[in-house]
């Protein structure tokens, strides 16, 4: 049964289209505990689901496990990660034709961080752009996801800059945009008119991260480099050591934002959920998706 290509949903939803992501467990024990998780989060029929690929490919066996495992539970479309920075030309090659091989019509086609200690691999290709020209050159056929900061990359010298670069892997081949997280909606819509001035007409779909933790929080802003309002963040702080109440507070930020992009006209919400079903099932978001998605 081939796979709905995601640029096709996005053409044709109906209503406000919810997605997520997970990352490929380390080990079987990891495999069988995320099973179960990911069997919950069918009650929320996410319109589709994507799944990472390590740092230099070192989860690339375990991405395309998750990814045939999500898909035999019944998540449809999977679309799973290639970073192509720390992997040769061959070798890419030879993984985008696996990935089609299986099935998948969608691939979330990104640079990747390069490697903590030493270069790069010296046949890889150093830019996002070069992974979506690969792609579509060998395989037409499949819908390619790219990356969007609307807090603007790290590495870009200005956001007009940064949009430029994106716009550019759109006209490679690029189908479709899912942004970076952000915890102020005003970053996003801001980016997205930016986008449009540029001349970038294709969908723009907002990724958020529900802030259940502040020290997580922190680990994971340090490497994303997005911005922590001052009201979360103290209202995180006064709750840090009773996680119920931490967890409470981020999802009703949250669902606030879902509210805020679904009435701005955002197309949908990809939600970095870390692999917990508690997350994606606290009733608080639930209510709101069921009632809003197909409003």
């Amino acid at each position: 049964m081939s796979e709905t290509h995601i640029k096709e949903l996005l053409e044709k939803r109906d209503g406000f289209l919810l997605s997520f992501e997970f990352f490929p467990p380390k080990d079987h024990r990891g495999f069988s505990a995320l099973e179960k998780t990911v069997s919950q989060l069918r009650v929320l029929e996410p319109d589709f689901v994507t799944v990472t690929y390590g740092a230099g490919g070192g989860t690339r066996a375990r991405t395309l496990a998750l990814a045939e495992l999500l898909r035999e539970i019944g998540f449809r479309p999977v679309m799973p990660h290639l970073t192509c920075i720390s992997t040769g030309a061959d070798v890419l090659n030879r993984i985008v034709d696996d990935i089609a091989s299986r099935g998948f019509r969608n691939i979330m086609a990104l640079r990747g961080d390069p490697p903590a200690e030493g270069e790069p691999h010296p046949e890889g290709l150093p830019h996002a752009i070069d992974l979506v020209r690969l792609i579509r050159s060998r395989h037409p056929d499949i819908c390619i996801g790219v990356a969007g900061y609307p807090e603007t990359h790290p590495e870009a010298p200005d956001p007009d800059t940064d949009v430029h670069y994106l716009k550019e892997k759109l006209e490679a081949g690029a189908d479709f945009v899912i942004t970076q997280l952000f915890f102020d909606n005003r970053f996003y819509f801001d980016f997205v008119e930016r986008c449009r001035r540029h001349g970038i007409s294709q969908p723009i779909i907002p990724g958020l991260l529900p802030a259940v933790s502040l020290p997580q929080v922190d680990r994971i802003m340090q490497l994303c480099h997005a911005t922590l309002p001052e009201e979360l963040r103290s209202a995180l702080e006064m709750v840090r050591d009773d996680p119920l109440q931490s967890e409470q507070i981020g999802l009703e930020w949250t669902r606030n934002q879902i509210a805020g992009l679904f009435d701005g006209g955002a197309p949908g919400v990809h939600l970095y959920i870390l692999n917990r079903a508690r997350t994606a099932l606290a009733p608080l978001l639930r209510d709101f998706l069921e009632s809003r998605r197909r409003g």
